[in-house]
């Protein structure tokens, strides 16, 4: 008894799982959402903008993606650091935290400021953060799930309390503004979110679960190949300077993307329902990644779901890829869409092809 004693310590200590007598002890924290925030460009473009730009209309893109405008950075004003630093900042605030007592920063985007450093260790200088780890997370529109999930495993081993979750964007200037361009350029959006990841000793309510996957060999069906060491080295670059190189701008196999999407959002919903003994009927709120209105609008009539169960704001953002996600969970808290002990849903699937989704109790 005395050995077991000092074993059940050292899990406890450790935050270990054990088992004694068939009886399961979890020593683990739980993670939960502590405060969330978001920040989006002041520039506004309406799909009416975009018809002077190129050959679309209005009720075009709004029967295709359910958008009708987006935010486009201002150059030289925005930054996919100084977005991110303004989204955390809101979180933190939420959070009723002091920012010295953040010991972790994950940042999730496809769209760094530089190509290296990442946007991380930026956002913790902006912060004016302590010496604590930077993470960068490079998944696109999973970007934000995996972030999410990433912080959830350090928390709840016990190796952080309090972990800032960046997804960030600034996508508009790498869009091909023309007719050639126009199936992906309508698409996108730039923006911001963030949230506070903190302990908790609650294990009814927090992060239930993640779950994550990706299938590679689809990378290329949503891809921006360029620039990349493989096939354009910087000297090429600068000497070629070729205006008909499309392999700069994001490519977009769209309805392939779709087919897949729908097929994705659906198990991997479904993989954390059931991993947590959970049903669709128990589901409050559904946060799809903003990627198409009609790919949310599938997967709300595949699961019999109400307009008052999905929460979407494509039609005003755009698809913000990381940041969207994040900025909808804001949005949804600060419109008084989620209530303690609520459901929440988040799931996102894109470019890799990566999918995730994350099961909330709030």
């Amino acid at each position: 008894m005395k050995i077991y004693k000092e074993i059940v310590f050292l899990l406890q200590k450790n935050n270990y799982i054990c088992t004694y007598q068939n009886i399961k002890i979890n020593f683990m924290y739980t993670s939960k959402i502590k405060g969330t925030g978001y920040y989006v460009p002041e520039n506004i473009i309406t799909n009416e903008d975009l018809t002077k730009l190129m050959d679309t209309t209005d009720e075009w893109i709004k029967e295709r993606t359910g958008i009708e405008q987006r935010r486009h950075a201002t150059k030289g004003k925005d930054t996919t650091t100084n977005m991110g630093v303004r989204a955390a900042q809101m979180a933190i605030e939420n959070a009723k935290i002091d920012k010295s007592e953040i010991d972790f920063l994950i940042f999730a985007t496809l769209s760094p400021d530089y190509y290296f450093p990442g946007c991380g260790v930026l956002a913790q200088k902006e912060l004016n953060l302590n010496t604590i780890g930077a993470l960068d997370i490079r998944n696109q529109c999973s970007g934000f799930v995996y972030a999410l999930s990433v912080a959830d495993q350090f928390i709840k081993t016990g190796m952080y309390k309090n972990i800032l979750v960046i997804g960030a964007e600034i996508q508009s200037p790498a869009l091909d503004m023309t007719t050639r361009g126009r199936n992906v350029s309508v698409i996108f959006g730039d923006g911001a979110g963030a949230v506070v990841l903190s302990r908790s000793d609650n294990n009814k309510q927090g992060i239930l679960s993640s779950h994550l996957h990706s299938e590679g060999v689809h990378a290329e069906e949503l891809a921006m190949i360029s620039p990349g060491v493989t096939n354009k080295w910087v000297p090429e670059l600068i000497k070629e300077n070729n205006p008909d190189d499309t392999s700069y701008y994001p490519y977009m196999n769209g309805q392939f993307v779709f087919k897949n999407a729908v097929v994705r959002f659906s198990e991997v919903i479904m993989e954390g329902l059931k991993t947590n003994n959970l049903t669709k009927e128990d589901i409050n709120l559904l946060i799809p990644h903003q990627a198409n209105l009609r790919i949310s609008q599938f997967i709300q009539q595949k699961f019999q779901l109400t307009d008052s169960q999905v929460f979407n704001n494509i039609q005003k953002y755009g698809n913000t890829t990381a940041a969207s996600i994040p900025i909808a969970l804001a949005e949804a808290v600060e419109q008084g869409r989620i209530k303690e002990n609520d459901l929440v849903v988040l799931a996102a699937f894109g470019s890799g092809f990566t999918w995730g989704s994350v099961i909330i109790r709030w």
